[in-house]
């Protein structure tokens, strides 16, 4: 009873117009957004970085993409309803099933550039110090000396 219930569930919610998807393709996933009374598409741009499940019910995949230096990922199931279009933008091939480990890649190249931006900052030239500030700090220093 319950294998028969899965299977019609399963065969009511399968969907056929996605395309293959693996690990390492960069995809847009279109998404409906519904907003009050409107529906309205919205893309989410990014790497696949694993696919779960396989082709059940159930089944999910997550995207990462970078947006202004910070990592963003959503998980998304494969077979929603809210899912309006998965268009595939690069393909490449891969050796790993999860490619989990981009998330330390990508954190460690950041840091290679901030510290490449740290030893690269020169010395600011162009500032000019104020003439008031300046005989501030000679008065303080003749009251210094007169309090000896």
């Amino acid at each position: 009873m319950t294998h028969q219930l899965v299977q019609f569930v399963e065969e009511r919610y399968s969907r056929n117009d996605l395309p293959e998807i693996k690990p390492g393709m960069v995809v847009k996933v279109w998404q409906k957004i519904k907003e009050g009374e409107k529906t309205r598409l919205q893309a989410f741009e990014g790497l696949i970085l694993s696919r779960k499940h396989g082709n059940e019910a159930g089944a999910t995949f997550t995207v990462r993409k970078v947006v202004d230096g910070v990592g963003v990922e959503r998980i998304f199931p494969m077979y929603s309803p809210m899912i309006d279009e998965i268009e595939i933008v690069r393909r490449s091939k891969v050796r790993r099933s999860k490619l989990y480990f981009v998330r330390e890649k990508a954190t460690k190249e950041i840091r290679r550039q901030m510290r490449n931006l740290r030893k690269e900052k020169p010395e600011r030239t162009d500032v000019v110090k104020s003439p008031k500030k300046e005989e501030a700090k000679a008065e303080t220093k003749e009251e210094v000396t007169a309090a000896k």
